[in-house]
């Protein structure tokens, strides 16, 4: 049987609905989510839609995985002063309570 997100999305509709939802947005404009502890930073080099269909999907192991490794967490003071002050655009999507955050590298662009 398919994996199925809680609201019984297949694991493909589940992707694509989260990636409809993903927007590029300036740092500054998600103060208030970084004041109230729910923005998670996601590694440049993970995929931010994969990451948030593993949320949605509750899979502790690949999400523990990501955080044991230094790649998905809360976003620290010091990383949201260095992103504040360059102004940073970001990759978003919410997945309530959180959001999900990761830098545009300015390469990729």
């Amino acid at each position: 049987m398919a994996e199925q997100s809680p609201a019984g999305e297949d694991l493909e509709t589940l992707k694509a609905r989260i990636l409809a939802e993903t927007a590029r947005i300036p740092w500054r404009e998600l103060q208030r989510f970084f004041a109230g502890g729910r923005a998670i930073s996601v590694s440049p080099g993970l995929d931010l839609v994969e990451v948030a269909s593993a949320m949605a999907l509750d899979d502790g192991a690949r999400v523990e995985n990501w955080m044991s490794a230094g790649k998905l967490g809360q976003v620290a003071d010091s990383r949201a002063a260095e992103w504040y002050e360059a102004n940073v655009l970001m990759w978003a999507v919410v997945l309530k309570p959180w959001v999900l955050v990761q830098p545009i590298m300015r390469d990729a662009l």
